[in-house]
């Protein structure tokens, strides 16, 4: 029975024609397990995931294994983007019994949800030392029949064990000085001087902690930190992670050098990405972070945007090669023969120099990825450009990636974050555009009429699953950026109403600890609660952003207690594992500049002299500053409430812990009082 058909989940679409009888993630299935006395085989991945599929075609797709799962499981395939909470639960019982986790993950439960074996990707005959996934059924099966007594208790304890895993927090007061230069210390120390970014291979971008840096470069103007932050930037943006056509960054490098990246291509990923090089613009002028910002930007606006006006999730890593195969990278990869097929001998020759695409390669079978290994300045620009359209052009021509067109909430809050700012910065009302238009969609599809959030959305029609607190966290600072962007007080708001929601229905009234699914959510085996930054923001670290951004933009003395009590993590997991703290790190640098509150007036928002000191408000550099934009009369945020015009000219405010500096109808002054 094909029960997939519906879902909005294009994961759970590409298996919905599998042999194997799929349940989605349900309580029928489990009812169905009770029922028969079937255990439940649980599978997890997402659609960008090469594994993911490489095992749906070796195992889902073969009907001898289709016919031995629907015999003796329930079989229920889930979309970790869609259900961070059921992927976060299982996955933490993954690597607690095994060292190890990743996707597709695969895990054993009982009727009653609870788990009993686990493992990842097993592949259809032994090999490496690893079962074949045939072998795993027939044990589980086996134990399940002749010792499911054993099978129980050990369910039960794991269970058990799980819930004694519960982050503690009991009121701990938020990060100082100390803490911050003691988690500086510790990146420096795992700071990889010769390629950038931290630690080895694999090399994951590390956009949040590159945020921290730049923040803490600007309030206390610790040259190590920019430095840190130039040169990861420089080497992402200059190796294969960074796709030199058409912009836009691979989910990681396979390498320490940032040479051959995993190539699906996540929203969040480009998100971040693109708002650290603008601020790292912002910061020091770096002509390559302007380029790399804008691309970035323009790669998610091409690419990613939908007919609804939100952004899809990913691309993935596989394509067809020309062939009919699927393989991964095939859609960017180049020999120095292919260049010269498509540029003629001469500017193929070029190219390959310019790109560094050798005859040995660099990636697989000959290929090479292309990278900038030179400085750009020893090669005309003109001929650049062009070379690069026409080697853009014949790709567009390749069979491309597919692409996983749901549209997550928390991602799409990051989005208009970035493209908001970048728009700002540079001059392109276009992406600005772009980011209200996303907005739009949420508050449209997304949102219903008590401002509760639904994680995703498809072509236009909601998706089943209530939002998590990353979504509400991460729709909360995108529409933060929007009001401070465009002046409209309306974000504002609707931040407002979704941050009464992690006030009210995500954190614990008693500690201030946060968790990730909200206290009237479906009930896991436990309450999932992580609040460590890994690819994305921790819903627990992003929302003590928005709750201080809210907090200063107006004065909301709960808003900042409740952040100030979530920043307490950072005391504990900044000065040992800083690397995985790093929005919660860049929020704390916010804290402790204040942050600065922003007013600027004018006779209308329309006005030149207006729009120059609101785009030098933007343009400080001031560690999670907020900035109002209106006019003397408007109600639009409380920041600008009697803040008249001085001398009939525009005028700026500047504020920060209940102190503030005259007003200034001055760019120069404001921007020196901003760090700009």
């Amino acid at each position: 029975m094909n029960r997939l058909a519906h879902e909005t989940s294009p994961y759970l679409l590409q298996h919905a024609g599998n042999p194997v009888d799929w349940w989605p993630w349900s309580a029928e299935a489990f009812d169905e397990a009770r029922a028969t006395g079937r255990p439940v085989l649980l599978s997890v991945g997402y659609s960008s995931c090469h594994w993911c599929h490489v095992m749906a075609e070796e195992s889902f797709q073969d009907q001898a294994t289709a016919d031995y799962l629907n015999e003796h499981f329930v079989s229920v395939k889930v979309d970790r983007e869609e259900r961070p909470d059921v992927d976060a639960v299982y996955m933490e019982a993954v690597q607690a019994a095994t060292g190890q986790g990743g996707w597709p993950m695969t895990v054993f439960l009982t009727p009653d949800a609870e788990p009993f074996y686990f493992g990842t990707y097993f592949p259809p005959a032994p090999r490496h030392g690893m079962p074949s996934f045939r072998q795993v059924l027939e044990g589980v099966q086996q134990a399940w029949s002749t010792r499911r007594d054993e099978v129980g208790e050990v369910a039960g304890k794991i269970v058990r064990d799980l819930a004694q895993r519960e982050f503690g927090h009991q009121g701990v007061r938020p990060p100082g000085e100390q803490e911050l230069s003691q988690a500086l210390l510790g990146l420096t120390r795992e700071y990889d001087p010769q390629r950038g970014g931290f630690g080895g291979a694999p090399k994951f971008p590390p956009s949040m902690v590159l945020e921290f840096l730049l923040r803490h470069h600007a309030r206390t103007g610790a040259e190590g930190a920019l430095q840190m932050a130039q040169d990861t930037c420089e080497r992402m943006a200059r190796g294969g992670l960074y796709d030199q056509l058409g912009g836009g960054f691979a989910r990681y490098s396979v390498d320490r050098d940032w040479v051959v990246p995993h190539f699906e291509k996540m929203l969040y990923d480009n998100a971040l990405l693109c708002r650290v090089y603008a601020h790292l613009w912002r910061a020091g002028g770096s002509d390559l972070a302007r380029r790399v910002a804008l691309e970035t930007a323009d790669f998610m606006v091409r690419e990613l945007r939908t007919n609804e006006g939100g952004f899809a999730s990913a691309l993935d890593a596989d394509s067809d090669d020309g062939t009919g195969r699927h393989v991964e990278g095939a859609y960017y990869v180049w020999t120095p023969e292919r260049l010269a097929g498509v540029l003629g001998e001469d500017d193929g020759r070029f190219a390959a120099q310019y790109f560094g695409v050798t005859d040995e390669g660099t990636f697989e079978h000959g290929q090479s990825v292309l990278q900038l290994p030179q400085t750009e300045g020893v090669f005309d620009a003109g001929r650049i450009a062009a070379v690069r359209e026409r080697l853009l052009r014949e790709r567009a021509g390749r069979p491309a990636p597919g692409r996983d067109d749901k549209v997550v909430a928390a991602w799409n809050g990051l989005a208009i974050a970035a493209l908001a700012e970048t728009g700002a910065y540079f001059d392109r009302p276009d992406l600005v555009e772009a980011a209200v238009a996303a907005a739009d969609l949420l508050v449209r599809v997304h949102l219903d009429e008590h401002a509760r959030l639904a994680r995703t959305s498809r072509d236009g029609r909601t998706g089943p699953n209530a939002g998590v607190l990353e979504d509400y966290a991460d729709v909360a600072e995108g529409f933060l950026a929007l009001a401070s962007v465009t002046g409209e007080g309306v974000w504002l708001d609707f931040a407002g109403l979704l941050l009464d929601h992690v006030l009210t229905r995500f954190t614990d009234p008693e500690t201030g600890a946060l968790f990730d699914t909200a206290s009237d959510a479906e009930q896991l085996i436990r309450r999932p609660q992580d609040p460590t930054d890994n690819a994305t923001p921790s819903g627990w670290t992003a929302a003590a952003g928005a709750l201080l951004s809210y907090a200063a933009h107006t004065g909301s003395e709960a808003h900042r207690s409740a952040a100030e009590r979530a920043l307490g993590v950072v005391n504990t997991l900044g000065p040992r594992v800083p690397r995985f703290i790093g929005w919660g790190l860049a929020v704390a640098e916010a804290l402790l500049d204040g942050p600065r509150e922003v007013a600027v007036v004018g006779p209308s928002l329309t006005d030149a002299r207006t729009t120059t000191l609101h785009r030098t408000a933007l343009l400080g550099t001031a560690p999670g500053a907020v900035v109002a934009v209106g006019t003397a009369d408007g109600d639009e945020f409380p920041l600008l409430a009697d803040r008249p015009l001085v001398a009939g000219e525009p005028t700026a405010y500047v504020c920060r812990n209940f102190t503030c500096d005259a007003p200034t109808t001055d760019p120069e002054r404001l921007r020196t009082a901003l760090g700009g």
